[in-house]
């Protein structure tokens, strides 16, 4: 069974529009409100390229939504797999329940990791009939990275195979001084959907994915991946709008050249924008997180170009881990 892609991420939220408005301003994306919001809510469309992220917030406290959000604050609640048709999404739902999934209405949503829910869609794309993508530096989700608890993330790993025909694509064993992380990748057959998958080491010390799971009260989506077709502008065009990127030690781009040979983006614009790269079989892979700016400092976004690269950045996620590391030690102090 193969998946065509991720329909859309839904985010609860505590106030859709004031959201939607920080996507549109700092992000570039374009708003339109649905004819009809789910009942009891208020719905905004955030879109760009391929990306489409439907904003819920509740309009009554007593709503479901607005538990959701009392136990974890804004973030993705709904992460909604599209299909070709209505009977292959129900199919997959099927398939799911029956991998131990708990179905949770009768629209194709079933229980995922923790309280993110997986929706199993036909093609919607969100968009009202006629209007076309919105332009813009962002062109799909490349990956979403889940926070599982301490001892979980081997059946949920099992789960996403079983449930959700996935396969496991990539592992890695992270320390970072005396804390550490297990990360393993599951992916789609035909690759379009990726989810990679976190877990402390709770036989180290107390770190960065302890307190994402500590903050956001349970397993939950960290960050989202978003490809671009330059990196560098990107970055640049964003940092305009006000978003700010987590910086990377000038040491790292003094080992580069020596470390990975000629990069296809000079290494004095990567050093410039602070933007990572590693190199696969099949070629390069670009990335950034930018800061969050969640209040519980959970949810982030991660900006990547891939220049054949399928791989996830083996050299970088050491990295990538300690310039985390470093913006929650600054928050802190």
């Amino acid at each position: 069974m193969t998946v065509p892609g991720i329909a859309y991420t839904e985010l609860y939220v505590e106030d859709a529009h004031k959201y939607a408005a920080r996507l549109r301003d700092d992000w570039g994306f374009t708003l339109y409100e649905p004819a009809a919001a789910a009942p009891g809510t208020a719905q905004v469309v955030a879109h760009q390229g391929s990306v489409r992220v439907l904003l819920t917030s509740a309009v009554e406290a007593d709503h479901p939504v607005a538990g959701w959000v009392r136990r974890h604050g804004d973030g993705v609640a709904v992460i909604a797999l599209r299909h070709a048709d209505a009977a292959s999404a129900a199919a997959a739902a099927e398939r799911a329940v029956a991998a131990g999934a708990v179905r949770l209405d009768g629209a194709g949503t079933v229980s995922g990791f923790g309280d993110l829910a997986l929706r199993f869609t036909g093609p919607e794309d969100l968009l009202p009939p006629g209007e076309l993508p919105g332009p813009g530096a962002l062109l799909s989700l490349d990956h979403v990275a889940v926070v599982v608890p301490g001892g979980q993330l081997g059946d949920s790993v099992r789960w996403a195979v079983e449930g959700l025909g996935h396969r496991e694509v990539f592992r890695e064993y992270v320390e970072v001084g005396d804390q550490a992380m297990d990360s393993r990748v599951v992916q789609s057959p035909c690759g379009t959907v990726t989810f990679t998958l976190l877990e402390p080491d709770t036989s180290r010390a107390s770190g960065q994915i302890d307190g994402f799971l500590t903050a956001h009260g349970g397993a939950g989506v960290q960050h989202l991946a978003y490809a671009t077709g330059s990196i560098t502008a990107a970055v640049r065009e964003l940092a305009a709008r006000g978003v700010a990127f987590l910086s990377t030690p000038g040491a790292y781009y003094d080992a580069l050249e020596s470390r990975l040979g000629p990069t296809a983006i000079p290494v004095a614009e990567l050093r410039d924008t602070h933007v990572l790269v590693d190199r696969d079989h099949g070629g390069e892979l670009f990335q950034i997180f930018a800061r969050s700016t969640h209040p519980r400092r959970t949810l982030f976004l991660e900006l990547v170009e891939r220049r054949g690269a399928g791989s996830f950045g083996t050299a970088n996620i050491k990295a990538l881990y300690e310039a985390v590391e470093r913006e929650r030690a600054t928050a802190d102090s």
